[in-house]
């Protein structure tokens, strides 16, 4: 096996640099973040015996404690339980790989057969022996983490469905662009909703951010470009709609390619997984490159996140709580891949129907 440290500016750099030496067979097994907001990322790939070896690698920027590439074969499961056990918040027990096993587990998720079948497939070519790191390596094959970059971000217009958290996920982005001293002005883009343009502004009142209802595309752009002449961060909270339908996409689209504004989709987890399939894929063709995933604190099943996440569209963030303090998290492949088992053990011990 061989494991290499990555130190970059953010997720995406670090991506970059793991796939441009290590190849698209890596597989991210942990990531940090420093305090200066630099990402580190500890990559894997594991090697046949008949692999000849690679060039000599130019040297990288890692710190002084990088793991050594090459390990003897009595290391390595010593290894993998510690690169299991050493982040995680919550810990499944260890498994070993089995592929009937790994189906079993996302279809309890309620992922959508082909999608599980494709995942255990890639699992078992791993030829990795534990069953975190192969679906791990799988996920990774599957779906990009890129987390919202907020400190330069221009503008975000969050679309998607009804229910899928579009007004909470604003507080929230919003929240997080306060605590890094930018100015933020919402605006709300759905003055029909219930309630939703005076949640809205209820939520810039108590963050200090300024609010805007705009009730036509032009006065959204207009807005905008208020914002970002202020150099504050525009966050848009459109109206709920079905991206599947092709009227909708067309009226969104315009928006979307306004430059300088970045559309965001927004999925519920506790959406059906095929419907969260297609809805991702819809919103990628509307322009939308990065995906948040809401509610996982109201599901115990995991197929949407999963199907949503590999439709093409960057996963940037989850929120796991309905309060604006909760903030939003990354996930990447391998704690996704935990997620997945830790929650699939938990309903073992319960005796959930499945």
């Amino acid at each position: 096996m061989q494991l290499r440290t990555f130190l970059a500016k953010d997720m995406k750099e670090a991506l970059s640099s793991v796939r441009r030496e290590m190849g698209t067979d890596a597989v991210i097994v942990a990531s940090e973040r420093a305090k200066d907001g630099s990402i580190m990322v500890r990559a894997a790939l594991e090697r046949s015996e008949t692999q000849a070896p690679a060039a000599p690698e130019e040297p990288h920027e890692a710190p002084a404690d990088s793991i050594p590439q090459d390990f003897s074969a009595r290391h390595r499961d010593s290894l993998i339980r510690r690169l299991r056990h050493g982040t995680a918040t919550t810990e499944a027990a260890a498994r070993s790989f089995d592929r009937a096993q790994l189906l079993q587990l996302l279809r309890a998720h309620r992922a959508p057969d082909a999608l599980a079948h494709d995942l255990a497939m890639i699992a078992e070519q791993s030829g990795l022996s534990d069953m975190t790191l192969a679906l791990a390596c799988a996920l990774d094959r599957r779906m990009r983490a890129a987390p919202l970059d907020i400190v330069n971000a221009t503008a975000f217009l969050l679309t998607g469905p009804n229910g899928a958290g579009k007004t909470a996920t604003a507080a929230k982005i919003a929240a997080h662009a306060r605590l890094s001293g930018r100015k933020v002005a919402l605006i709300g883009a759905d003055a029909e909703g219930a309630g939703a343009a005076a949640r809205l502004q209820t939520f810039a009142l108590h963050l200090g951010a300024d609010f805007v209802l705009a009730d036509s595309a032009d006065a959204i752009v207009k807005s905008v470009a208020r914002a970002c002449g202020g150099d504050a961060l525009a966050i848009v909270d459109t109206m709920g709609f079905d991206p599947r339908q092709s009227k909708m996409r067309a009226a969104f689209a315009a928006l979307a390619a306004v430059d300088g504004i970045e559309p965001i989709a927004l999925l519920s987890s506790s959406c059906d997984a095929e419907e969260a399939g297609e809805m991702a894929a819809s919103l990628a063709q509307l322009g939308a490159q990065r995906l948040i995933v809401t509610g996982l604190d109201l599901v115990r099943r995991l197929g949407a996140l999963v199907s949503a996440a590999s439709q093409g569209l960057a996963l940037a963030q989850v929120t796991r709580s309905p309060y604006v303090a909760g903030g939003l998290e990354t996930l990447t492949p391998l704690s996704l891949a935990r997620l997945l088992i830790a929650a699939d053990a938990r309903d073992a011990d319960q005796g959930s129907p499945q």
